[in-house]
């Protein structure tokens, strides 16, 4: 697959579920899914997990209308199995073979289609499944065109290589910003190396360096929005990473561009990495980031980026590639 640099990230137009955004009008999801396929944007990532299927739902409705040889790739996940009982309970992380290709029939009959382009495995099982037994799994459903592509999502450099021994890891998909840099002291190294590609989330930290963000938007966030219980939204933290943002704002205003986009292009700028997965809510916010799919930070600039990080102490994982 050939993907465009950024993709669409549908984590929060599953509304409101344990690890939720708070209340999300579909109407809105649907709308801003069109326009940033409109705008040539050639992927979505969505898993089972976002809102109980309810992400994967709007996905589907978003596209009905788009001809099939104009689709986007769809990429969604698997291993999170939630409590049928309790909406705001923490999923459970679930190998075992049987629930893995129960959740891809599922999947597939929400997403309104007859293959995935990219099943991911969420996280690592803590359900007593071995690695090789859910990535062979994984492998299995491969090979019986179910899937495209097969990748791990928030797994180490060991696991990939344990998973790798097995068959190709086609993809990674950790998180990765100039607040959350861990990914980059191994990992991504580590697919570089094995030519896996690497699909990055929160780009942006979860709007922190989207240029939007202020104390006081931090202090008002309802309490279904996973990030008013986040420590990165609050206290010394919050000033640390809003110092990051303040850097790439004065470069985004240079460069006559958005801070979202800064952000975003920070982590295109790493060795190893693919794309961006970047959310939106409504239309506006995906022209606020597109720009990243083409905008190439000088050595400079990214020089500046690392400075502040070093400065402020925000975050963690290495300053520079």
């Amino acid at each position: 697959m050939h993907i465009t640099r950024v993709g669409f990230g549908s984590w929060a137009v599953g509304g409101d579920w344990a690890v939720g955004w708070g209340n999300q009008d579909d109407r809105d999801s649907v709308t801003a899914i069109r326009h940033a396929v409109a705008r040539g944007i050639n992927w979505i990532d969505t898993a089972a997990i976002y809102g109980l299927g309810h992400s994967e739902e709007v996905v589907a409705e978003a596209l009905a209308d788009i001809p099939k040889s104009e689709r986007p790739y769809v990429f969604t996940k698997c291993g999170l199995v939630p409590d049928p009982a309790d909406r705001s309970a923490m999923p459970s992380r679930i190998g075992a073979p049987a629930s893995i290709r129960r959740e891809l029939e599922d999947s597939l009959r929400r997403l309104r289609l007859d293959h995935i382009d990219l099943y991911q495995m969420h996280w690592p099982a803590d359900d007593g499944t071995p690695l090789e037994v859910y990535w062979q799994t994984l492998l299995d459903l491969k090979r019986e065109g179910k899937v495209a592509a097969v990748g791990l999502s928030n797994h180490n450099a060991a696991q990939l290589a344990a998973a790798e021994a097995l068959g190709h890891v086609d993809t990674l998909q950790p998180p990765f910003s100039a607040i959350k840099r861990d990914a980059g002291t191994a990992e991504l190294p580590w697919c570089a190396k094995h030519r896996t590609g690497v699909i990055v989330y929160s780009p942006m930290q979860a709007g922190l360096l989207s240029g939007a963000f202020t104390p006081e938007r931090a202090a008002a966030l309802p309490a279904n929005d996973w990030r008013s219980r986040n420590e990165n939204f609050k206290g010394a933290a919050l000033a640390r990473n809003l110092e990051v943002a303040d850097v790439m704002r004065s470069i985004a205003t240079r460069r006559g561009t958005s801070v979202a986009a800064v952000a975003v292009a920070w982590t295109l700028a790493w060795p190893g990495v693919t794309g961006a997965i970047v959310g939106a809510r409504k239309p506006s916010q995906v022209d606020g980031w597109l720009d990243a799919a083409s905008l190439s930070l000088s050595a400079t600039e990214m020089a500046a980026i690392a400075t502040v990080i070093g400065r402020a102490g925000a975050g963690s994982g290495p300053v520079e590639a």
